[in-house]
């Protein structure tokens, strides 16, 4: 006997759903309590169903809206629907997957994949074949309904799809799907190419059995009419350049003729997924061989996409110059992210060369437009070209650019602009010549009258910041930091954002080039404080820590730090602990105070005070969370991080001066806890403050090292690059205070650095921070260290060569050289890479010095004349010089 619905419970079920659409909230809320308590009859999802399915008389919206909460239920409770309920609920969407409704049938789609998501799959196993047969019905509603539910199955379920778990049911799906790229209708088609596309990147083996096909499909669909299909077969094409480059490349020609057709399709979505092909195609090996005969069609192509559209102007407001006096709304500001302390070494040569674990967010020119876009796919696939094709791109556009810069329709000018930022990094060497001409004009475009032109010259600009940086600082640093700052108060809020992001990266270029214009930059920064709403004062905490970053102790004069201090304080001040605002202010206080040194003084007792508060109220919070989850919530730990960070800061730049506000704390026992959190970068940052508090303040450390250092062993684990990182910096400059007695520990840590140092692929940063504690630890315990000589001499030297002269890298080598007296055997067999390293020195001191010189002239009298000279025909011209010169061998 199937399931009938009581009349009453029914009208209940009606008004329910009638009720859910008012607008009103005290109406809502009685809903979602009425809700609960129906949720207790098993039945009351039968009623649900029976509105989405089979209750014609009512309006769509309400019985799709009686599906829509179905689905919720599912989500929430399905495992405790009695049997026979769950039956009812799976034949009935079976049944109707047909229904004449668009909407409903899309209801009943997604209802399946709810249950079936929710591991049915398995257990309701006459679904797939039961949604395939009902393809082949006659009737169109069947057919697009029962694709709809499997499009929406194939997207939440393709690697179980895929697995022996079903009995691999794509060996029948896939060659079925294929079947209906020809179909009639273009919806069924679109469908049916969605439903494949699902496989590619996860490289289905039944897909990769029929990949011909499945290509030669896609070509018969190049020229549909309808412009989903056309979409769906671009997306397929961008993905098989990544999966399956092979199959594509005998027809790579036609296939780039197509998508510069696609790129400029009437339909924006399809250009969107035709314009992805270039970003792709930029990362193959391949591309500079498949498009160099394409780049004078495809460059104008790219640029034209890069103007704003009618529609971006409207959303971007590009009309409306002056709205700094309104605030923002909140759901306008991005959450920010804070990236945990890492600690790195300084190089020769030029800083931060080789971003490896530098963070790559290059900020892009309109972000509140944050959805993907034509204008910036084509921005970013011409930046990406530029570096594949370096000069060779300007030819074909230096012509187009003359015309764009100078155009008097804003729209085209803004878009020249952009274009001169995108191809900033390939291009640089090229557009050096230019430079000169160029700069002066963007500057000129900071005065633009449209605000869009004067925010993508910040953008481009800072570009080209170093560069700038590079001429005398007359020539264009002056006037471009003159009015940039003038931008930073410009009337608009986009300009002021714009101008604020470009300002912190011609900081970070300019360093102390900046320290005479000091006054000046930081009477406009703190004038902006009173001026900018709340997005735009996040971004300001930024520049002004990267100001400190930048100048360093030059900030810690009396007058800069009056200016600068009170604004920033009163800030603190008015921002409560749960604020998340506090993040960049908390970053930007970090720099500032490893700037100012002990001119934070007068201010670090509040500030240290809150941050071990944070940090307290954040543990406590978690550990509440982890024993009753259900009464409390997870805290967010970023309020942890950015706290022990900044404590790091007050360590680094008070040094001794922390001790007092150490010893009056318990932060040595929130320490040990944070060091053990699950979450890697709360560990991150409290091996950095380790370090920091191990170099400040000593005494106050060494009663926990004990403790401490198993702790610091077992997160020796390059898994987790920072977090290895960090805990590897941490011993060396515990290893460094506690001379001999570190002896009991050398075990604990030795063999993992070793592993770590010989590792293929690890980052830089490590294996010069693991390369640093390594010849720490054999300063202080050559006897236990230095019979692993031979298993880390070779890597040891090459990740120190090209460090600046410094302390640590002064402890690390005298480690290397007594290591080496004690096991002279351990280097014989990568002597000349010692020797490369000892070349690596610019000025050594003295005694260091004579270590060298007794070591190199020890070995040659220890191998004889003639072996040496042999020996050192080996070396490299510039190395022999280097050791004759400085060493006399």
């Amino acid at each position: 006997m199937e399931w009938q619905p009581d009349e009453q419970g029914l009208q209940q079920v009606l008004q329910l759903l009638k009720d859910s659409q008012s607008p009103d909230t005290a109406t809502q809320r009685a809903v979602q309590e009425k809700l609960e308590q129906l949720n207790q009859f098993p039945d009351f999802n039968n009623y649900l169903i029976f509105v989405l399915t089979s209750l014609k008389s009512e309006d769509e919206p309400t019985r799709s809206l009686s599906g829509l909460i179905l689905k919720n239920n599912v989500k929430a409770h399905y495992q405790n629907f009695p049997p026979n309920v769950a039956d009812f609920i799976k034949r009935e969407c079976l049944n109707n997957i047909g229904d004449p409704s668009p909407l409903i049938r899309a209801t009943i789609g997604i209802l399946i994949t709810t249950i079936a998501s929710k591991g049915e799959l398995q257990t309701w196993p006459e679904l797939l074949p039961q949604l395939c047969n009902l393809l082949n019905s006659e009737d169109y509603n069947t057919c697009e309904g029962s694709f709809g539910a499997l499009q929406k199955i194939c997207e939440d379920s393709s690697e179980l799809l895929d697995s022996d778990a079903l009995n691999r049911p794509l060996n029948i799906m896939i060659p079925k799907f294929l079947q209906f790229f020809k179909h009639c209708s273009p919806k069924i088609r679109s469908h049916a190419i969605a439903c494949v596309n699902q496989f590619i990147i996860g490289r289905a083996q039944a897909l990769m059995d029929n990949i011909d096909t499945f290509i030669e499909s896609l070509f018969a669909l190049a020229g549909d009419e309808d412009s989903e299909v056309r979409k769906n077969v671009c997306r397929a094409l961008v993905m098989l350049l990544e999966v399956r480059i092979d199959r594509l490349i005998p027809h790579m020609h036609s296939i780039i003729q197509y998508m510069l057709q696609r790129t400029q399709d009437p339909d924006e979505n399809v250009a969107l997924e035709a314009c992805e092909f270039w970003l792709t195609l930029a990362e193959q090996p391949i591309c500079k061989e498949a498009l160099s005969g394409h780049l004078v069609q495809l460059i104008p192509i790219l640029v034209n996409g890069m103007k704003y559209s009618e529609i971006d102007i409207i959303l971007l407001k590009g009309d409306v110059e002056e709205d700094e006096t309104i605030p923002d709304s909140e759901q306008d500001i991005k959450p920010r992210f804070h990236k945990s302390r890492t600690v790195t070494l300084q190089h020769e040569g030029v800083e931060g060369e080789e971003g490896e674990d530098i963070d790559e967010d290059e900020d892009d020119d309109d972000d509140t437009l944050s959805d993907w876009n034509l204008r910036k796919c084509s921005a970013a696939a011409l930046d990406v070209l530029a570096n594949v094709f370096r000069e060779e791109l300007l030819p074909h556009l230096l012509p187009l650019l003359k015309g764009l810069l100078f155009h008097p329709d804003w729209v085209i000018k803004e878009s020249g602009i952009l274009v001169l930022g995108a191809i900033a990094e390939g291009c640089m060497q090229g557009m050096v010549p230019y430079l000169p001409e160029l700069i002066p004009h963007l500057i000129q475009c900071l005065c633009d009258k449209k605000a869009l032109v004067r925010s993508i010259a910040c953008w481009t600009l800072s570009r080209y910041a170093h560069w700038v940086v590079s001429q005398p600082p007359d020539a264009h640093l002056k006037p471009l930091m003159t009015e940039l700052l003038k931008r930073i108060l410009d009337g608009n809020k986009r300009v002021q954002e714009a101008a604020c992001s470009a300002f912190a990266t011609l900081e970070e270029e300019a360093c102390t080039e900046l320290v005479p214009y000091l006054s000046f930059i930081l009477d406009t920064l703190v004038f902006a404080f009173g001026k900018y709403q709340h997005k735009n004062l996040l971004i300001l905490y930024d520049a002004i820590g990267t100001l400190a970053d930048s100048v360093g102790h030059h900030l810690n004069q009396p007058e800069y730090i009056q200016k600068l201090m009170p604004p920033l304080i009163a800030k603190w001040n008015e921002l409560k602990d749960e604020d998340k605002d506090l993040f960049p202010l908390l970053e930007c206080l970090s720099s500032v105070a490893t700037a100012l040194q002990s001119g934070f003084l007068p201010y670090c007792e509040p500030v240290y005070q809150r941050c071990v508060t944070l940090v307290q109220k954040t543990l406590a919070q978690a550990m509440m969370y982890s024993q009753q989850p259900d009464q409390y919530e997870a805290p967010d730990k970023d309020f942890m991080i950015v706290a022990l960070d900044l404590l790091s800061g007050l360590a680094e730049g008070l040094g001794g001066h922390v001790d007092t506000l150490v010893a009056r704390s318990n932060i040595m026992t929130l320490l040990f806890q944070c060091m053990q959190d699950t979450m890697p970068e709360v560990r991150q940052s409290s091996f950095a403050l380790l370090g920091d508090l191990t170099k400040a303040c000593f005494p106050h450390v060494k009663p926990c090292i004990a403790e401490f250092m198993p702790i610091l062993g077992t997160n020796l684990n390059p898994e987790f690059i920072s977090v290895c990182n960090n805990a590897t910096w941490a011993i060396g400059e515990i290893c460094m205070q506690m001379g001999v007695e570190m002896q009991p520990y050398i075990a604990m840590v030795l063999s993992q650095l070793v592993e770590i140092i010989n590792r293929p692929n690890t980052p830089k940063t490590l294996l010069e921070n693991t390369a640093i504690t390594i010849g720490r630890l054999g300063y202080v315990c050559p006897q236990e260290v230095a019979p692993m000589l031979p298993q880390f001499i070779r890597p040891w030297c090459t990740s120190l060569r090209n460090i600046r002269d410094n302390e640590e890298k002064d402890s690390a080598f005298r480690g290397i050289c007594i290591m080496i007296g004690v096991n002279p055997g351990g280097v014989v067999q990568d002597f000349i890479f010692f020797c490369d390293a000892v070349a690596s020195w610019v000025n050594p001191k003295d005694d260091l010095r004579d270590m060298f010189y007794k070591i190199l002239h020890g070995f040659k009298e220890q191998v004889g004349e003639e072996n040496w000279q042999q020996f050192s025909e080996q070396f490299p011209p510039l190395l022999k010089e280097r050791l004759g010169a400085c060493y006399g061998v």
